[in-house]
């Protein structure tokens, strides 16, 4: 299978043009809620492919506007690659997202185009996913409060913590989104210190970082301060490590969640996220 028949083609694909600013890239980072976006030049010979820009980008580099200063070349692939070689290098990559390019931009292959080609059989999906699964589980406690617990997911560096109740079983799921859909953003200025960044609006949490000792303005994020078993998601969805790659990108896909906890029985034994299933193919 060629990574053309899983992207998402060039005219479903949003992009900002150079010459530009970070507000070019903000207007659509933040309406339609896209981690990053590719960077394009109009020229003589037509549409001319040149980096992509992130919602990282733009929280690191807060005294930056041009958008030529902002982006970042990435790792990118053509329309003819075979994907499941292209699913590999996302994996090595640490990308959700790698631009299609033949000179000019072709469109993107994203995570979630290689889960779908999994769930329909396009590859190969048959490995179980006890091989595939993090035993390591980022978790924290019902009782906790909401930012806090934002912290936590955040210095984690992942975008899940497993709820556990008193007697340390697991109870629900917290996820960035969560956290965003009760958010609230408030105009100020403040001393950001060393551990919160710039908020350009609700959907930066997940890349929130450090940027220094400074005042400048901002537009902040409010997390409400009630105990995470206000906001997570009880109903959970679990897998057990005899089902199949092929199996588990269906559930995902099924259920709109990027990770699973695994289970042995009732007890929990992992976490299974879509990145790990393309490490399968």
């Amino acid at each position: 299978m060629h990574v053309a028949d899983a992207m998402t083609p060039r005219a479903d694909v949003v992009t900002v043009e150079l010459p530009g600013t970070r507000d070019d890239a903000l207007e659509y980072l933040q309406e339609r809620g896209f981690s990053s976006i590719p960077v394009v030049k109009p020229t003589d010979d037509g549409e001319a492919y040149r980096g992509l820009v992130s919602r990282d980008d733009l929280i690191e580099n807060p005294d930056e506007d041009q958008l030529a200063l902002l982006m970042r070349e990435v790792p990118t692939t053509t329309a003819d690659a075979d994907l499941v070689e292209v699913a590999r290098m996302m994996v090595a990559e640490d990308a959700r997202r790698i631009p299609v390019v033949d000179g000019e931009l072709e469109g993107i292959l994203t995570v979630t185009d290689v889960v779908r080609a999994i769930a329909r059989g396009d590859v190969d999906g048959g490995t179980n996913v006890d091989a595939l699964a993090s035993r390591d589980v980022n978790a924290v406690y019902h009782a906790t409060p909401l930012p806090v617990a934002e912290r936590e997911i955040n210095y984690a560096n992942v975008p899940y913590a497993v709820v556990l109740d008193d007697d340390g079983e697991m109870t629900g799921m917290l996820t960035e989104v969560d956290i965003i859909e009760v958010a609230r953003v408030v105009e100020g200025e403040d001393d950001t210190g060393e551990s919160i960044a710039n908020q350009d609006d609700e959907w930066m949490w997940e890349g929130i970082k450090a940027v220094g000792n400074r005042y400048y303005p901002t537009r902040n994020v409010e997390i409400p301060r009630e105990p995470v078993s206000t906001f997570m998601t009880d109903d959970l969805v679990t897998v057990s490590g005899h089902r199949t790659a092929k199996e588990v990108a269906r559930v995902l896909l099924s259920n709109d969640v990027e990770q699973v906890p695994l289970v042995d029985g009732s007890a929990l034994v992992g976490i299974v996220r879509d990145v790990d299933l393309l490490e399968g193919v």
